[in-house]
């Protein structure tokens, strides 16, 4: 298999100033990073880009147009699943106290689940009060699968990635621990931000050597690498495609290191009016995103 080549290197999705519509678009300034960009207001410009962001052969123009609305990467119907891996961090398994997975702990949550980078994260009735409740940070690096991959071998896996994107895997750790099954608790409508942007796999560096950050209210949280992942992105994809069908546009949480809120002495818990970041690196960038409470605010999810 060869690996999946892309006109564009990082790819954003938006309302544009221009036509009010939902457009795709390669930032013109390289190293821009749009999360941070477009919560301070300012001017984004993009080169439109046509066709689907799952399309390797979705065409880069010379149309440049404005950023108005800046959203998820990927739509809701475009992300035919979201796969998350628990426990992938060898230090964060040491700061919960728990052995590190013989093999890797897989959860699924819906498409309900994802919000755009600048869109309001969720804190459910059924999990609050937050204190109660635990609601906790996660940042990630996530996997864009661009082709269908079965039966994958480690050395091919990385060929089947399209792109690389950030999220925040928002937690619920009393739902959570209540059960060995984490689906519920992780699958809340509007609680796990994605984007800013996706970075082509065809230009990404190593998988292994990304960084990740979380800043909440100011605050350096979790300060990690994926490098200190137990499962690497090669076998992660080689262990989940055995005898599953990984369609294009699933995605794939890879874990969080550690720094997470549940663990700290006391616990740091997200709470209404919360500015939270969580930051990927190798040309991904930031995710902003104010903490509502559900029945509070009433922000709509930019998607």
């Amino acid at each position: 298999m060869a690996p999946i080549k892309t006109q564009w290197t990082r790819l954003i999705r938006f309302v544009a100033a221009e036509t009010g519509l939902v457009h795709l678009g390669e930032p013109v300034e390289r190293n821009l990073d749009v999360g941070v960009a477009a919560y301070d207001k300012k001017p984004i410009k993009a080169y439109e880009i046509l066709g689907s962001a799952l399309d390797p052969a979705a065409q880069v123009t010379q149309t440049v147009l404005t950023v108005k609305e800046l959203l998820a990467p990927l739509s809701r119907e475009e992300v035919k699943l979201v796969r998350c891996l628990g426990l992938n961090y060898a230090d964060h398994a040491a700061e919960a106290k728990l052995a590190k997975p013989a093999a890797p702990v897989l959860f699924y949550k819906p498409a309900t689940s994802i919000v755009g980078p600048l869109a309001p994260i969720s804190l459910p009735k059924c999990a609050q009060p937050v204190d109660k409740h635990l609601t906790d940070y996660e940042v990630e690096l996530v996997i864009v699968i661009g082709k269908a991959a079965k039966n994958v071998s480690e050395a091919d896996a990385l060929d089947y990635v399209l792109a690389y994107t950030g999220g925040n895997d928002v937690s619920f750790r009393t739902h959570q621990f209540a059960t060995s099954q984490w689906g519920f608790s992780k699958s809340f409508d509007d609680t796990n931000p994605l984007g800013p942007c996706l970075v082509s796999a065809a230009k990404f560096p190593d998988p292994q050597t990304v960084g990740l950050r979380t800043v909440l209210n100011g605050q350096i949280m979790q300060n990690g690498t994926t490098a200190d992942q137990i499962f690497t992105v090669r076998q992660t994809i080689a262990y989940l495609s055995q005898s599953t069908t990984l369609l294009p546009g699933s995605i794939i949480m890879t874990g969080t290191p550690a720094g997470v809120g549940f663990v700290k002495n006391p616990p740091v818990v997200l709470k209404h009016g919360d500015d939270c970041r969580v930051w990927v690196g190798a040309g991904i960038g930031t995710c902003i995103n104010t903490v509502v409470e559900e029945g509070k605010g009433g922000v709509k999810a930019k998607l």
